[in-house]
């Protein structure tokens, strides 16, 4: 599973429908406002941010990745990946039938 966070939701939209139009996510989705607070530039700032999950497979998280940094508005986007290690095995069949381009 990646995820990242963005400034709006039409940009989390965006994102999400490139990266499984591009065969890179079976599915993304865009989850609800939230509000993020941390240190930029020696200063502490609070933003709304709109989050986004993908799932994915281990082959196609570089791909994504790179996509995601291509696209994001952010000069230092927060792109997190995690190993999902155990589920239902029809949703992970899935996923990796989603992802064969």
């Amino acid at each position: 599973m990646v995820t990242t966070v963005v400034d709006a939701r039409q940009v989390a939209d965006v994102l999400a429908a490139a990266a499984v139009a591009g065969r890179l996510a079976a599915c993304a989705q865009v989850g609800g406002q939230v509000d993020s607070t941390y240190w930029w530039r020696s200063a502490i700032e609070t933003t709304s941010e709109w989050s986004v999950q993908f799932k994915t497979v281990p082959d196609r998280v570089d791909a994504l990745v790179d996509q995601l940094r291509a696209g994001h508005p952010y000069e230092v986007p927060e792109i997190l990946v995690a190993r999902v290690e155990s589920g239902n095995p029809d949703y992970a069949a899935w996923v990796r039938e989603q992802t064969r381009p």
